[in-house]
């Protein structure tokens, strides 16, 4: 079983622009998100046996995300529940269909997860990131598990997902970054966030903070670049690039989150969820991994909101 750690939230993406937009207000729709959240619900519509560990609000939107998790087959067993009010992020999507967000998240509930006891018996991989790394006082509880299942034996994943807006010290932040790297298998970035945990514009050396963070510990390191595709960075093949997918954008919300899940799907798939065997993969079986999840993320940006495909979209 695959575990999904993290933050489950509410998106309110933009409604279709009205007949008269200048004389009306924005109109937002509620839709269910969050990193982790997409990446768990992703990983059920794939096949992939998948709990969801978290704390979700008891109101309604508590209540749909909860539904929207077991719609996907996801367990939700490890998920506690509080009377605190749902997180809140606002999309912003530009005429790209890229998406900027502001969030609402004082004294919700997902900031008071606690550490559980324990994962179940069944649980193979770990996968943590986004907000929840960052929102104290659960961040240190997310942390806490990830390092705990890391010497468990666990295979851990690592999204950073960077908001920058919720970090209020940036250099405090990475250096807690480069402190996780020890503890995780495969980490996964955008070259957005990638860049800004660098702290490099866009003509610095990336490769070589790629290279350096490889050898604190994680077997692979995965780089989205958008329409361009993606790459990896491995221990035992060295860089690897698929192109990216054509497909028309409505938006990119939960694109990278798809990311996540089909790369961990697709590990769990060939017998590869541990350090050393994605260490040893070569470029070939790279190659079939990011190409599925290219394939994956693009039909999440053919839909309006975190929509990933399920498994016989992917098949067809």
């Amino acid at each position: 079983m695959i575990v999904v750690a993290g933050e489950a939230l509410i998106d309110l993406v933009p409604a279709p622009v009205p007949s008269d937009p200048a004389s009306a207000l924005p109109q937002l729709l509620p839709q269910r998100g969050g990193g982790p959240y997409n990446v768990a619900v992703a990983l059920g519509r794939l096949g992939s046996p998948t709990s969801f560990c978290s704390r979700v609000s008891t109101d309604a939107f508590g209540t749909a995300l909860l539904s929207g998790l077991r719609d996907a087959g996801v367990d939700t067993a490890l998920v506690q529940r509080g009377p605190e009010p749902t997180t809140l992020a606002v999309a912003d999507v530009g005429s790209d269909g890229s998406a900027g967000y502001g969030f609402y998240t004082e004294g919700t509930a997902d900031r008071l997860f606690a550490l559980p006891p324990a994962l179940p018996d069944g649980a193979t991989a770990l996968s943590v990131g986004t907000c929840s790394l960052v929102l104290e006082p659960g961040a240190s509880a997310y942390e806490a598990l990830l390092r705990r299942e890391s010497g468990n034996g666990v295979f851990t994943t690592l999204d950073p997902n960077i908001r920058a807006g919720l970090i209020a010290d940036a250099d405090a932040y990475r250096e807690r970054f480069l402190s996780w790297l020890p503890h995780v298998a495969l980490l996964k970035l955008s070259v957005e966030d990638a860049r800004w945990l660098a702290d490099i514009g866009s003509d610095g050396d990336l490769e070589a903070h790629l290279a350096a963070w490889l050898e604190r510990g994680p077997a692979a390191i995965v780089l989205t670049r958008g329409g361009d595709g993606l790459s990896v960075w491995s221990r035992g093949a060295g860089r690897v690039s698929v192109p990216g997918t054509s497909v028309t954008v409505v938006d990119t919300i939960g694109a990278g989150d798809t990311v996540n899940a089909a790369l961990l799907h697709r590990l769990r798939e060939i017998d590869a969820l541990s350090h050393a065997a994605v260490a040893g993969l070569g470029a070939e079986v790279w190659r079939d991994v990011l190409g599925f999840a290219a394939r994956a993320a693009a039909l999440t940006c053919s839909r309006s909101g975190a929509e990933p495909p399920y498994a016989w979209e992917l098949s067809a």
